[in-house]
C-alpha cells in the first residue's frame, strides 16, 4: 500500500461556474495549508467566510472554509474544505495552491481508502460509497446506502461470530481428545452447523439480491434457430436493434442491448442459433453463445410455440432459466403464465402478448419482486466470497458428521471464516485494496 503520512488535495465535487465546488484537503499538513491559503488559522467545526490567497496574495476566490481535527472527520485526519465557486479554473487553481503549499494530488479513491485505513469504515461499508455514487436507482441507491450504514458488514460479522463459535467447538474435540465425550457426535455440534449453514444460505441470497441492485440483471437469449429471439430482443427493447428474416441463422454473433423496467438495468444479449451446424462462422458464434451463458444471471430459452415438434437443446452452463414459448399468436395457446407451469411464459414477440408477463418474471429475478426495505448493496467479490465460505462449510459439515475428522474440519472451518472475514476487510491483501479502489472517482 502506499504512503499514507503525506497530506493529499482533490476536487471532491463541481456543480459547474454557476454552482459550488468543493476542494478537500486531509492529512497531517491540513491545517497549515488552510492558514496560509487564507492568512488566518482554521477554527475547526465552525464554518467560515474566507478569501483564498495565491503564493503573491492575490485573491484566487472566496467561500466558505470548514476544517475538522481528526479522528472527528470523513478519513479519520485532519480535514480541510474549501467551498468555492463551481468553475473548473478556479478550482484547479485551489488544488494547485494546496499542492504547492505541501499537499499532492489525491489518487482515486484515496480519501475512502484512507477512512478504511484509519477504522472509519470496513471495507464493505467503502465500496458502498462508490456504489451509491453510481446508483442507477432509487432501489439501488437506498440499498448501498445500508450498505454504508453498516447493515451488510453487521450481518457478515454475526455470520463470522457464529463461524468462530463452532471453531471453538471443533478445536476443543481436538484438544482434548481423552474426554470420554465425544464432541463431534455431540447434537448441539450438529444442530449450530445447521444453523450456521442456514444463515450462510440466507446472507447469500441477500449478497446475489444486492449485487442485481448494483450491477443489474445479465440475461441471455438462446434456443434453436429461427424462434424469434432476435425479434424478441426488439420487442423488449423497443427498437430494432436485431436484424429479423425468416432465414435460420441469421444472427451469427452476441448482439447487447441495455434496456429498464421500473429503474432495473437489464443487459438483454442475443446469441445464434444453438444448433449443429457445419458453418464455421456460425459454430463461432453457437461457442459465443455459450460462452456468454456462463456469466449470465438467467437464460431465457425460446421456442417455437407453433411448431409441434420439440427440439432439444445442449446442456445449459446456467441454472436461472426462464421458458419462453414464443409465437403463441399463432398456436392460439393463451399468452401469459399457465397455472401449474412454473418457469414457463407464452408471449408473442409479434403482437407483444405476454411481454408484461415476462418483464414481471425479470423484476422477480432482480429481486423487485421481494420487499427490497432491507436489500443491502454487495458486489461480486462478496458473492463469491461466500460461495466459498459456504463450500468450505459444507466440507467442515462432511467432515464432522461422516468421517469424524475434528482436524480436517477445524482447517474447513478455519478458510471459511477467512473467506468471510475478506469481505469487511479483516484480512485482505495490499493488492486487493489497490484494485478496489482505483475503481473510484478521484476525490472520493
Amino acid at each position: 500500500m502506499a504512503d499514507h503520512s503525506d497530506t493529499i488535495a482533490a476536487i471532491t465535487t463541481a456543480s459547474g461556474a454557476a454552482g459550488v465546488g468543493v476542494v478537500r484537503v486531509s492529512g497531517p499538513r491540513a491545517m497549515t495549508i488552510a492558514q496560509r491559503l487564507t492568512g488566518r488559522p482554521p477554527r475547526p467545526g465552525r464554518m467560515a467566510y474566507r478569501r483564498f490567497h495565491d503564493a503573491t496574495g492575490a485573491s484566487i476566490d472566496d467561500g466558505v472554509l470548514l476544517a475538522f481535527l481528526a479522528p472527528r472527520s470523513y478519513t479519520g485526519e485532519d480535514v480541510v474544505e474549501l467551498q468555492a465557486h463551481g468553475s473548473p479554473v478556479l478550482l484547479a487553481a485551489l488544488v494547485q495552491r494546496c499542492c504547492a503549499l505541501g499537499a499532492r494530488p489525491a489518487r482515486a479513491g484515496e480519501f475512502t481508502e484512507r477512512a478504511f485505513l484509519n477504522g472509519k469504515l470496513d471495507l464493505a461499508q467503502a465500496e458502498a460509497v462508490a456504489d451509491l455514487i453510481a446508483a442507477s436507482s432509487e432501489a439501488a441507491a437506498r440499498a448501498a446506502r445500508r450498505s454504508l450504514d453498516g447493515v451488510f458488514s453487521r450481518q457478515c460479522n454475526a455470520l463470522a461470530d457464529a463461524m468462530t463459535a463452532l471453531r471453538i467447538h471443533v478445536e476443543a474435540a481436538i484438544d482434548f481428545p481423552e474426554e470420554e465425550i465425544d464432541f463431534l457426535s455431540d447434537s448441539a455440534l450438529q444442530t449450530r452447523l445447521d444453523a450456521v449453514q442456514q444463515q450462510m444460505r440466507d446472507l447469500l441470497h441477500a449478497a446475489q439480491r444486492g449485487q442485481r441492485l448494483r450491477d443489474g440483471l445479465h440475461v441471455v437469449i438462446v434456443g434453436p434457430p429461427n424462434v424469434g429471439k432476435s425479434s424478441l430482443l426488439n420487442a423488449l427493447a423497443g427498437s430494432e436493434r436485431a436484424i429479423v428474416t425468416e432465414l435460420a441463422g441469421t444472427t451469427r454473433d452476441v448482439l447487447r442491448e441495455v434496456v429498464r423496467i421500473d429503474g432495473i438495468e437489464i443487459t438483454l444479449v442475443d446469441t445464434a442459433g444453438l444448433r449443429e451446424s457445419k458453418d464455421a462462422i456460425e459454430r463461432e458464434g453457437i461457442r459465443r453463445a455459450h460462452q456468454e451463458l456462463a456469466s449470465a444471471d438467467l437464460a431465457l430459452i425460446v421456442s417455437d410455440d407453433s411448431v409441434a415438434s420439440r427440439i432439444e437443446l445442449p446442456a445449459l452452463a446456467v441454472q436461472s432459466r426462464l421458458y419462453l414459448h414464443n409465437k403463441c399468436d399463432l398456436s392460439a395457446h393463451p399468452a401469459g403464465v399457465e397455472p401449474g407451469r412454473d418457469g414457463h411464459i407464452w408471449v408473442s414477440a409479434h403482437t407483444g402478448a405476454g411481454l408484461d408477463a415476462l418483464r414481471d418474471a425479470l423484476r422477480n429475478t432482480a429481486g423487485y419482486g421481494e420487499s427490497t426495505a432491507g436489500a443491502c448493496s454487495a458486489r461480486a467479490r462478496h458473492v463469491d466470497a461466500l460461495h466459498r465460505a459456504e463450500a468450505h462449510l459444507a466440507a467442515a459439515r462432511e467432515c464432522v458428521k461422516v468421517l469424524r475428522a475434528g482436524e480436517l474440519a477445524a482447517e474447513e472451518l478455519r478458510l471459511a471464516h477467512h473467506a468471510i472475514a475478506e469481505i469487511t476487510g479483516a484480512v485482505s491483501a495490499d493488492d486487493l485494496l489497490g484494485q478496489i479502489f482505483a475503481g473510484f472517482c478521484i476525490g472520493k
